[in-house]
């Protein structure tokens, strides 16, 4: 009986011995490394919501043309959420527009973006009365926008001129389905002949041409809407079956400012002066009232 006791004394005491022993980690000659401490909350930043502080790319113009040593060109970054409307721009620069393509580089404060709004790089070249525009946008900023190689193309929008002259070649096209109403005048050694075009009862366009003699031909085609002229085109020649030695353009917008005003000699196109321009409107009225026998329509 005695023997069976000390055995069970036995088997308690290795157990207890084993409960107290260290693990292998922590006997002697090992050291354990320790645990990371947690992070505080808000201080961790990964890759995927790194705001940049800077757009870069390169601007082209679309077409060989390049833009005068006066041209200027303007870059906004520019919140276009409905949420910022009227806001003022990220970034911003304007400059002389130099030679395209070329790179461009925006900075900006990242504190400054806000993640679920949509921004664009704006882009436009003024030069003169032309201006160039994007076709299409360039987002940056957001998820799977490029911040960085943005390629922004600039293409020519017409100018108010241009608009004039377009218009004015359209209602030379529509002459042929209008009335005509002939008339004449001999005045001493100026020979007079024109065409008057209406349509719908409108008087739309009159076609003149004056024989000067020894001085000189013209052929004008003159452009009215309500009475008023808002476009004028004169070909001086040296007779009638000559070649022009001059063309003369000039044309008005709603408002009444002159936007079309071109000389042209030869293949050579300079701007037509402001008196030059009001001589033609003058004579536009004065064939107006004398073809209509001063009714103006």
């Amino acid at each position: 009986m005695r023997k069976t006791v000390l055995s069970l004394m036995s088997v308690a005491t290795l157990a207890l011995a084993g409960c107290n022993a260290s693990p292998p980690s922590q006997q002697a000659g090992t050291e354990q490394a320790p645990a990371p401490a947690p992070a505080s909350p808000g201080t961790a930043t990964t890759a995927s919501n790194t705001v940049a502080n800077a757009v870069s790319g390169t601007i082209s113009l679309r077409g060989a043309v390049q833009p005068s040593a006066n041209a200027t060109l303007v870059l906004n970054l520019v919140d276009v959420s409905a949420t910022a409307a009227g806001s003022a721009p990220l970034a911003s620069k304007t400059a002389p527009a130099g030679a395209f393509p070329q790179p461009f580089k925006l900075d900006f404060n990242p504190a400054e973006v806000k993640p679920d709004d949509l921004y664009v790089i704006q882009a436009t070249l003024t030069d003169g009365d032309r201006h160039y525009t994007m076709p299409i946008q360039a987002p940056v900023l957001a998820k799977g926008s490029k911040n960085d190689g943005v390629a922004i193309e600039l293409v020519a929008t017409q100018t108010a001129g241009e608009k004039v002259a377009d218009a004015f070649t359209a209602e030379q096209k529509q002459l042929g389905g209008m009335k005509i109403t002939p008339g004449t005048k001999l005045d001493g050694d100026v020979s007079r002949g024109w065409q008057v075009f209406r349509q719908a009862g409108e008087l739309k366009f009159i076609r003149e041409e004056v024989d000067y003699g020894d001085k000189g031909f013209t052929s004008t085609d003159y452009a009215y809407t309500d009475g008023k002229v808002w476009a004028v085109v004169q070909q001086t020649k040296a007779s009638r079956e000559g070649r022009p030695s001059a063309i003369d353009r000039a044309g008005w917008s709603d408002d009444g400012t002159l936007v079309l005003k071109e000389h042209q000699v030869g293949s050579d196109v300079q701007a037509l002066g402001d008196d030059a321009a009001a001589k033609l409107k003058k004579q536009a009225m004065e064939i107006l009232r004398m073809a209509t026998g001063g009714k103006n329509k």
